[in-house]
């Protein structure tokens, strides 16, 4: 079975396989699974076997378009596709937002040949919590049905684990593309702020969101990356800086990797967490990373930074709607925006003085480390029970207190996650690889290396109950 974008390409051009065998497996998968775990809010089997079909005949005819040539790829529905409507899974969005046009990272994954099997399911405007009351589904995860894929990037995460695609792309402004590649066993890339253009997704935080992939591998986001990274007028934030992959050869010697324990850990941790933290460090020394155990400058301060901003900010892009159709959206979403309303502008503007603070003392410490390695969160997926129902178990925030993406958001440097072990229940757990501004062929290398002498990106989710050991 082919799991990976770089296989996939290697067996397309040996002949070993077509774009249109891929995308009919991938269709299978979801006519299989989606209806249990809810990954996509609108699929487009008929148009990706076109492009398929296309996509066969270029290579046929000698036209490689690069390594994503072929290959299935979903896309989250908070981002503009032309053959089909963008929902943000809300009821609010107008209908006409982003009708006909392309997202600048659509466009440049349709130029690539990439193969768009549908757009996948979010948490409604990529905030909120799972809600049954509005007529969309409700996303879960492909290990464990009765588990949360994670968010908000939920069907993408999903739809990669059980087989729907080969990569596709999430947004990322707490976590959204880290949280369900973790909680979903995948990999998943958030690049430096600026390196991908935004234009043309529906925003969350002007100044804190990300979009990028999600795959099995390291080396397939890397594939992606080199084709969504670059200059787009359209988004101001958007720098000119293309990516090109470093070479994957596994050797880290002379890697310096910064071990972050503090905040990491607490009690109510998985009781796996530490043996598979340490077990999955103790492999990337062993591929000749020098270990070095560092605290992150200004955790809490920017995880809180992290929560001002967005709540300003998608309260500004929200404020009239929200207003007259207050209703409409669910109540997990309004409660998260309303966080906005509670900050003042003295407060919004502390939050950036004290961001560029944190930026700065991050960037001294990239001088002694090149590559930060720590838990994606403390725990696995959790249970839909336990979330959603009062009295379930696990307050959202005290959820939110395992999860330890927000830091890197608030700072901008690009984050690699990729699953590193299973708790008992055999749900994932994930390692986080972060680097400096602009550094994410070093997170890659780290990433790959470490995949190289695991399989923990390989295991597919196996029937509830039944552990991945």
């Amino acid at each position: 079975m082919i799991q990976t974008v770089t296989d996939a390409a290697a067996a397309l051009r040996a002949g070993a396989t077509t774009s249109v065998a891929l995308t009919e497996a991938a269709i299978a998968a979801a006519d299989h699974r989606d209806a249990e775990i809810g990954t996509y809010l609108h699929r487009l089997d008929d148009y990706a076997l076109e492009r398929a079909a296309a996509a066969d005949a270029e290579l046929a005819r000698g036209v490689d378009r690069g390594p994503l040539h072929g290959i299935p790829f979903g896309v989250k529905d908070i981002i503009a596709m032309a053959e089909g409507p963008t929902t943000a899974q809300s009821l609010v969005l107008d209908p006409a937002w982003g009708a006909g046009r392309d997202a600048p990272v659509v466009a440049r994954l349709k130029a690539a040949g990439a193969v768009i099997t549908g757009k996948t399911s979010t948490m409604e405007f990529a905030c909120g919590m799972p809600d049954d009351t509005k007529p969309f589904p409700v996303p879960r995860n492909p290990w464990n049905p009765d588990t949360w894929p994670g968010g908000s990037s939920s069907g993408t995460g999903s739809g990669v684990a059980a087989g729907m695609f080969l990569a596709g792309l999430g947004t990322d402004t707490a976590g959204s593309i880290r949280i369900p590649a973790a909680f979903c066993g995948v990999s998943g890339l958030m690049p430096t702020f600026g390196r991908v253009p935004k234009s043309g997704c529906v925003p969350l935080g002007y100044s804190l969101d990300h979009i990028g992939p999600l795959a099995r591998s390291a080396q397939d986001c890397a594939a992606v990356l080199e084709v969504l990274a670059g200059l787009d007028a359209s988004d101001p934030d958007c720098v000119d800086a293309p990516f090109t992959a470093p070479a994957f050869d596994g050797d880290l010697t002379g890697l310096r990797i910064g071990v972050v324990r503090e905040g990491h850990f607490p009690d109510h941790a998985d009781p796996a967490l530490v043996s598979t933290f340490d077990a999955a460090v103790a492999v990337l020394a062993e591929q000749g990373a020098t270990l070095v155990e560092v605290t992150l400058p200004y955790r809490t301060e920017m995880i809180t930074a992290d929560l001002v901003t967005m709540g300003c900010e998608a309260l500004a892009y929200h404020r009239n709607d929200l207003g007259g159709r207050w209703d409409d959206y669910y109540a997990a979403t309004r409660a998260m925006l309303v966080t906005g309303a509670m900050a003042s502008g003295a407060d919004y503007v502390q939050a950036q003085r004290v961001r560029r603070v944190a930026q700065d003392a991050l960037a001294r410490l990239f001088e002694t480390v090149d590559v930060i390695a720590a838990p994606t969160a403390a725990v696995g997926a959790p249970t839909f029970a336990s979330i959603t129902t009062p009295g379930g178990g696990v307050d959202v925030a005290d959820l939110f207190s395992l999860i330890f993406t927000p830091y890197w958001d608030s700072v901008g440097n690009p984050v690699l996650a990729v699953p590193m072990g299973f708790t008992a229940d055999g749900m994932p757990l994930s390692l986080q690889l972060a680097g400096p501004a602009f550094g994410e062929a070093a997170i890659l290398r780290a990433g790959d290396a470490f995949q190289q002498s695991t399989d923990w990106h390989l295991r597919v989710p196996r029937p509830a109950g039944v552990a991945a050991a």
